[in-house]
């Protein structure tokens, strides 16, 4: 263990940081924070959000990021569509043509249904509206597919690492823009521990606000190099192939999806139990028999889906793996 506030800890912040710009894709500070991704999402509400908020939502966690801009006190409307459905775009575009919102939150990649939603489409549409931040969780898709946070305008993006990053969770990382600074200086009652302005001021410093959890960001520093050993376009490669093994096996196995055609994520894929199997017990058994676990679906869904994941350290061997461990219990 090192001191956070030594010498020691502004080497390890300056040596990882270089290469988490790359990842986000951005010339901006990347921040650590000691927290879950929903830490940071409930920040880029208090420290953006003033005229109003639009969230977009399509599964349980967008649909609770709505919920949190009103515990926050903000002027919140939902752009909901039916879960495994994707956010359009041009409803976006109709909805900030209102001018009631200065804020949307938006999450790439919804893990409950296995939407990945049109991205760099929806960033687009927020040229139209300089006077208006983007907030992107990419909790479940960072370092898996490739974001350009400066290139799309991406006001916040936020990540959490227990998803592709494949660390312990209860750390995360995020990014602001300029913009997202400027806005933060006139937001009244943001609060201390996730005060963007505060990060912003320590880190040039190369320190956090608060005492940081030093073991998650010795395991990001490792996570890092192995990351860059392979490579980002390998990698981003590695998640398309071992995604693709999964969808392969979802149509010879005679299931459907629940995500629509053409929006369905990269990391990993929302099974629809169209064959009407006993998804709790089926899970049950995979584990039991071969001592590996799976989501028999999640929130409302839950027993009519079932997720399998490709993300992460995943290769085609353990995907393959698995695959072969679920069609023994079938």
């Amino acid at each position: 263990m090192i001191g956070h506030r030594g010498e020691d800890f502004k080497n390890l912040y300056r040596a990882i940081h270089p290469r988490l710009q790359t990842l986000f894709g951005t010339k901006q500070p990347v921040f650590l924070s000691t927290s879950s991704a929903w830490g940071v999402m409930e920040a880029s509400i208090r420290n953006l959000a003033d005229r109003g908020v639009l969230c977009c939502m399509c599964g349980a966690f967008s649909d609770k990021w709505f919920d949190v801009a009103k515990r926050c006190g903000k002027e919140a409307e939902p752009l909901q569509v039916d879960w495994g459905q994707h956010i359009d775009p041009a409803a976006v575009d109709r909805q900030l043509a209102t001018g009631k919102f200065d804020t949307v939150t938006l999450i790439h990649n919804e893990t409950s249904t296995g939407v990945m939603n049109p991205l760099e489409e929806i960033c687009s549409v927020l040229t139209k509206y300089p006077d208006v931040a983007l907030v992107v969780d990419t909790v479940s898709s960072f370092s898996a597919v490739k974001i350009e946070v400066d290139a799309l305008g991406i006001d916040v993006m936020l990540t959490g690492v227990q998803k592709a990053l494949a660390l312990p969770p209860g750390f995360s990382l995020f990014s602001v823009s300029e913009k997202g600074f400027e806005r933060a200086k006139g937001i009244r009652n943001r609060g201390f521990y996730f005060d963007f302005l505060e990060f912003k001021k320590e880190q040039a410093n190369w320190m956090t606000p608060s005492t940081p959890s030093i073991a998650h960001i010795h395991a990001l520093q490792s996570k890092l190099e192995e990351i860059f050993e392979e490579g980002l376009d390998a990698r981003f490669a590695r998640h398309a192939h071992t995604n693709a093994l999964v969808h392969d096996w979802v149509h010879s196995a005679g299931f459907d999806f629940f995500a629509e055609e053409g929006f369905r994520s990269k990391t990993l894929t929302c099974v629809k139990n169209n064959k009407g199997i006993d998804v709790l017990e089926f899970a049950r058994k995979l584990r039991e028999k071969h001592h590996l676990v799976i989501d028999p679906g999640y929130g409302k869904i839950r027993g009519q889906t079932f997720r399998l994941s490709n993300m992460g350290d995943e290769t085609e061997e353990t995907v393959s793996h698995l695959l072969a461990c679920i069609d023994d219990v079938m």
